[in-house]
C-alpha cells in the first residue's frame, strides 16, 4: 500500500482472488465488530431489558437516515463516480470532486440535522406513535434523540470517508471503525449510567461521542491518501451534479430493508410493552452473518464492477457477480439454517440475563426465526444491487424497492394481527425475497449478469453439505426449552460445541463433495 494514489491506469480488472483477499479481510474486520456489537447488545440487555424501547426508537432514527442518505444512497451514487474520475481524469481532478461532495454533504448533513433537533419532540409521532399512549416514554424518545440525532452528521461525513478510502482499496480501515461504536457504547453502559437520573442518557451521549471518534479516527488515513482537503460548497459541478441525480433514486432503492425495519417498529410500538426490543435483538443476531459476510462482499465488488463496466469488460463484470452470488449462496445457507433450528438456544445463550426474562427469550426466538427464513434474500440483495449501481442505474433498484415496500406494508398489516411483532418480522422476510427475485430478473433480463456453469453441482454440494449441518445442531441441541434451565457456563460451553462440531462437518461435506480453494476463487467446477 502506497501513501500516494495512484494516478490513472489502464491497469487489469481485479481478480476473483483479490476480490476473495479483499472480502476475507473487510470479514475479519467486520467479524470483530458485530462481535463486541453483539457484547454491548448483552451489556445493554442485561441493564435493561425489554425497558429500553425509548432508547432503541432514538437511535434507530438517525442510524435510519444515515443508512439512506449517507451508507445507502450516497455510496452507490459516490464510488462508481469517484471510480471513473480515478481511471479516466488526474490526481487534481479527483481532490477537487472530494472537496465539493463533502462541501455539498457536509452542509446538507448540517440543515437536516438542525431541523431534526428543532423537531426532536414530533420525530416520535412518526416512528412511533404507539408511544403517545405512554407520555413519559413519548417524552423521553424526544428527548433522547436531541442528544443522538447529531451521530447523523458524524456517521455520514465517516462514510464518505469509507467511500474514498474503499474507491481506492482500502478496505481494512473502514470495516475497523465500527468497532469504535461498540466500544463507546459498551463503556458508556458500564460506566456512565449511575452518573445520570435516567440511566438511557448514558447510552445516548455515548451514540454522540461514537460517531465523533469514528470521524476523527478516518480523517488520519485520507491524509495519507493526500485526500483531505478543503470542503467546498460547488452544487453545480458536473460531478456533484451527477452523484445527486444518481442518489435521488437511490434513496429508495439502496433503502427499502432499512424502511421496512422502520414501519416494523412503528406498528411494533402498538403491540405488547418489549415488542420494539425484542425485534431489535433478534434483527441484530440475524444481521450478524449479513454484516460479516454479504456487506463485506458488496462493499468490495462495487468500485471492482465500476472499474469493469468504466473497462467495458462485460463478461469479467458477470463473472464478478456470479462469484458473489455463489459465496452468499455457501454463507447464506447455512447461517439461515442455524438461526432457525438452535433459535431457542442462542437467545438463552447470549441474552437469558439480568432482567431479560424466559418470556423475553420465547419472544424474541419467535422474531429471530422469522428474520432468518429471510436471511439468504437480504444477502443476495446485497451483492446483486451493486450490478445496476456500478453501471450508474439506480433507478431500477428503486422501482424494484417501492414494490417490495409495498409488498412489505401489505404483509405486516395481514399478518401483525395473527403472529404479533413475530408477523412483522416474517413480513420483512418475505417482501425481501419478492426484491430479491426482481434484482436477479433485471440483471437477467438485460443482458448484465448470466449465471455460469458448475451451479448444477454447486447446489447439490449445498444440499448435502446443509443436510448434514442440520443433522449436527439437531442431534447436539436436544430440547430447546431445557436450555432456559441451564447455567450461563452451560449454555456457553454447549453452544460452542455445537458451532465448532456445525462448521467443521459443513466445511468437511463440502471438501469431500467436492469443492476446493480455487472454486472460491471463482474458477468453475
Amino acid at each position: 500500500m502506497t501513501d500516494q494514489p495512484q494516478a490513472p491506469n489502464n491497469a487489469p480488472v481485479a481478480k476473483s482472488s483479490s476480490l476473495l483477499r479483499s472480502s476475507s479481510i473487510v470479514s475479519i474486520m467486520t467479524l470483530l465488530s458485530r462481535v463486541l456489537g453483539l457484547v454491548r447488545d448483552v451489556i445493554v440487555a442485561q441493564q435493561f431489558g425489554a425497558a429500553a424501547d425509548a432508547f432503541f426508537v432514538a437511535f434507530k432514527i438517525p442510524n435510519f437516515f444515515r443508512r439512506l442518505f449517507a451508507e445507502g444512497a450516497f455510496s452507490v451514487a459516490f464510488v462508481p463516480v469517484l471510480s471513473e474520475y480515478r481511471t479516466q481524469r488526474t490526481f487534481d481532478e479527483v481532490k477537487l470532486l472530494v472537496a465539493r461532495v463533502s462541501g455539498v454533504l457536509g452542509l446538507a448533513l448540517l440543515g437536516i440535522t438542525c431541523l431534526a433537533l428543532i423537531g426532536a419532540d414530533y420525530l416520535p409521532w412518526v416512528f412511533s406513535p404507539g408511544f403517545r399512549s405512554d407520555p413519559d416514554k413519548f417524552a423521553l424518545t424526544g428527548d433522547l434523540l436531541r442528544i443522538t440525532f447529531p451521530y447523523l452528521f458524524f456517521i455520514s461525513m465517516t462514510a464518505f470517508a469509507s467511500s474514498v478510502l474503499n474507491a481506492y482499496g482500502r478496505f481494512a480501515v473502514p470495516a475497523f471503525t465500527p468497532v469504535i461504536l461498540n466500544i463507546t457504547l459498551i463503556a458508556a453502559t458500564l460506566f456512565y449510567t449511575d452518573y445520570f437520573e435516567e440511566p438511557l442518557y448514558a447510552l445516548a451521549w455515548g451514540v454522540f461521542f461514537a460517531g465523533l471518534f469514528q470521524f476523527m479516527f478516518q480523517l488520519p488515513f485520507i491524509a495519507r491518501m493526500k485526500l483531505l482537503v478543503l470542503p467546498s460548497v460547488k452544487p453545480k459541478d458536473e460531478g456533484v451534479r451527477r452523484i445527486l441525480t444518481l442518489m435521488v433514486p437511490a434513496l429508495f432503492g439502496v433503502s427499502v430493508s432499512q424502511i421496512n425495519l422502520l414501519l416494523d417498529t412503528l406498528l411494533a410500538s402498538f403491540l405488547e410493552d418489549g415488542s420494539v426490543s425484542w425485534l431489535y435483538y433478534s434483527d441484530r443476531l440475524n444481521n450478524l452473518p449479513l454484516g460479516i459476510f454479504a456487506i463485506a462482499i458488496g462493499v468490495v465488488i462495487l468500485p471492482a464492477l465500476a472499474g469493469k463496466h468504466a473497462d467495458a469488460n462485460k463478461e469479467a463484470f458477470s463473472r464478478t457477480i456470479d462469484w458473489a452470488v455463489r459465496m452468499v449462496f455457501m454463507i447464506a445457507t447455512p447461517a439461515a439454517l442455524a438461526l432457525v433450528v438452535l433459535a431457542t438456544p442462542l437467545m438463552a445463550t447470549i441474552f437469558y440475563h439480568g432482567e431479560v426474562t424466559a418470556y423475553d427469550v420465547g419472544k424474541m426466538t419467535l422474531s429471530l426465526q422469522a428474520y432468518a427464513t429471510g436471511l439468504l434474500a437480504f444477502m443476495m440483495i446485497k451483492v446483486l444491487a451493486p450490478g445496476y449501481y456500478a453501471r450508474q442505474d439506480t433507478k431500477t433498484p428503486v422501482k424494484i424497492g417501492i414494490q417490495a415496500m409495498v409488498v412489505n406494508m401489505v404483509l405486516n398489516l395481514a399478518l401483525v394481527v395473527p403472529f404479533q411483532h413475530a408477523g412483522l418480522a416474517l413480513a420483512t422476510s418475505l417482501s425481501a425475497y419478492y426484491n430479491m427475485a426482481m434484482l436477479y430478473y433485471g440483471l437477467r433480463k438485460q443482458g448484465v449478469y448470466q449465471p455460469q456453469a458448475g451451479w448444477m453441482r454447486f447446489g447439490m454440494i449445498m444440499l448435502l453439505a446443509n443436510t448434514a449441518l442440520a443433522g449436527v445442531a439437531l442431534w447436539l441441541m436436544g430440547d430447546a426449552q431445557a436450555w432456559l434451565d441451564w447455567e450461563t457456563m452451560q449454555r456457553i460451553g454447549w453452544m460452542s460445541l455445537i458451532v465448532v462440531a456445525g462448521i467443521a462437518v459443513y466445511f468437511a461435506v463440502m471438501v469431500l463433495a467436492g469443492l476446493r480453494m480455487r472454486h472460491l476463487r471463482g474458477e468453475l467446477f
